[in-house]
């Protein structure tokens, strides 16, 4: 062999060993976040063997991502078979606002069809799930009952459940998840489409444990065969910086974690930022007027919120912005001090609670909070520490039962 030869030999196999090496790395990209998590569907290598030859369904929004590529994009160049995407609230691109209709439609960059779960059904049916052999569920969700998230999970999960469909989980960290609190939803009569499950306000799993936790509960008439690929050096207590907003209106990491404690602002007259670049960081109303010096205009943003509560009326309340959330995860508890106080300082206090359902004492606050009580103990003026001491037996019991499902410390 002359040098000549073989030096050509050499380049050939680096080449070769160049190629290899770009292979494992698309297949498999770890991408770990800065805490060292890395989420379910980043370990592709420990998944992607199981989709191939498989037609697939996968539910997910603009959440669900393989490093920093959409996963649809991500796992059709793997040669993944996508036949249909299910998209939940806010769509599979996230870009409807909180709760509009979204329908059906063809998704524009991978020709893939794309199935409305917020729009004319809220589950697949057999029709939908007819040329699917495996579902893939990959959300990021953060923790509270009143996210529809979970909600999406359930329906999705029975729907499985009754067709004979596998679901395959690609887990993700809490950002909430070392928060378990509020008062537990016992009672029917509380149910609506912003909770229908028997749990605290915030409950503390991420979606793979929320997943075993409504199979191991009878949440479902037919258990539902899961797997879960679960984030890899995660625990409850850690911090996790979301990589890409869960939804239009939490768009900061600020918001994510406020989020818990300002959705019940939701069900009063208090504007919780809907309206403006800052929701979930500020509070106000009109009538708060001469209360407060911070004010601000919701306007509608299409997109985010079209028909903001006080829509171009100026709102005077509090900035939230600079918070410290790290008390929150100090206390482990939602902030119930900000809903008393705004109780206290708006004027016309039988109108600060707005209204729910008709021919019923059930204001739209109570479906948040999945029981009437704490409106009661508000407008009666129990004191905070009494308000957390009635939550305590209902806490500790489900407690007991979410630690039956955790699948991490």
């Amino acid at each position: 062999m002359t040098r000549l030869t073989a030096m050509c030999c050499l380049l050939l196999l680096a080449i070769s060993n160049i190629k290899c090496t770009t292979q494992t790395a698309s297949a498999n990209p770890v991408v770990a976040h800065k805490s060292g998590i890395v989420t379910g569907a980043d370990q592709t290598e420990k998944y992607l063997p199981y989709l191939k030859g498989k037609r697939i369904g996968l539910v997910a929004n603009q959440s669900s991502i393989i490093g920093k590529k959409s996963s649809v994009d991500s796992l059709v160049s793997l040669g993944v078979k996508i036949v249909k995407v299910f998209g939940p609230e806010h769509g599979f691109r996230g870009n409807a606002s909180n709760g509009a209709v979204v329908g059906n439609e063809i998704d524009a960059k991978t020709g893939i069809p794309i199935i409305s779960l917020y729009g004319k059904n809220e589950k697949p049916t057999k029709e939908q799930l007819a040329d699917v052999d495996l579902v893939v569920f990959d959300i990021q969700d953060v923790g509270c009952r009143y996210y529809t998230n979970i909600n999406t999970l359930q329906y999705v999960m029975e729907a499985c459940a009754e067709n004979n469909k596998e679901l395959l989980i690609l887990d993700r960290p809490n950002p909430n998840g070392y928060v378990v609190d509020g008062p537990v939803m016992t009672d029917d009569r509380f149910k609506s489409g912003i909770g229908i499950h028997y749990t605290p306000m915030t409950h503390g799993m991420t979606i793979g444990e929320f997943a075993q936790y409504l199979n191991g509960e009878g949440y479902l008439k037919k258990q539902c065969k899961i797997k879960i690929i679960k984030v890899a050096n995660y625990d409850h207590d850690m911090s996790y910086v979301l990589p890409i907003n869960p939804s239009p209106n939490l768009n900061t990491q600020q918001a994510v974690l406020l989020f818990p404690s300002l959705c019940m602002f939701e069900g009063t007259e208090i504007n919780e930022g809907r309206g403006t670049y800052m929701p979930f960081t500020i509070l106000g109303a009109p009538a708060l007027k001469g209360k407060y010096a911070f004010s601000y205009k919701p306007v509608g943003i299409p997109g985010m919120s079209e028909k903001p509560k006080h829509k171009d009326s100026v709102c005077y309340g509090l900035d939230l912005r600079n918070y410290d959330v790290a008390k929150l995860r100090k206390s482990r508890q939602l902030d119930l001090k900000l809903v008393i106080e705004l109780y206290k300082a708006y004027p016309d206090k039988a109108r600060f609670f707005t209204p729910g359902r008709a021919n019923q004492d059930i204001s739209a606050f109570d479906l948040r909070i999945g029981t009437d009580q704490l409106r009661k103990q508000i407008i009666a003026g129990v004191s905070e520490a009494d308000i957390r001491k009635s939550w305590e037996p209902g806490l500790q019991k489900f407690k007991a039962i979410r630690a039956k499902y955790l699948l991490y410390p």
